[in-house]
């Protein structure tokens, strides 16, 4: 059982019946059996990125989903914060921003080697403490 940690695109893509990626998402979701981990600010750039482009019912919706328990949210550590800060700072050629991260800071922390993301570009060039590089998902 692989325990998985997810970026914003997914999740998006999900909610999002016109992404392009919906039906990929929703099937390796579908297919997905380990545990599912989303870093608490994940949630947030869901929800403004719902709201703008499938409006405020499908951001309700997804806040519903997300309050049962499943998936697991993971609150940041001041450690994860300072790694954060390392990460934007090392990475601040590709923009990399807070969000990616901290999902980089939290599956470091939890030993996570799968990442579940739409955005390859950040997450292949970042090389991880705990790991050579991640394996990206779906």
């Amino acid at each position: 059982m692989t325990t998985v940690i997810v970026d914003t695109g997914p999740l998006v893509a999900i909610a999002d019946r016109d992404d392009a990626r919906h039906h990929r998402c929703v099937d390796w979701f579908d297919r997905h059996s380990g545990t599912v981990i989303v870093p608490a600010p994940v949630i947030v750039e869901v929800c403004w990125l719902l709201d703008r482009r499938v409006g405020p019912a499908a951001e309700a919706a997804f806040l519903a989903g997300v309050a049962g328990g499943d998936p697991r949210i993971e609150s940041l550590t001041g450690i994860d914060y300072q790694r954060a800060a390392q990460l934007v700072d090392r990475y601040a050629d590709l923009d990399l921003g807070f969000v990616d991260a901290s999902v980089i800071a939290v599956a470091e922390r939890l030993g996570i080697d799968t990442v579940a993301t739409i955005n390859h570009r950040d997450f292949r060039v970042v090389r991880p403490a705990h790991v050579d590089a991640f394996t990206l998902v779906p």
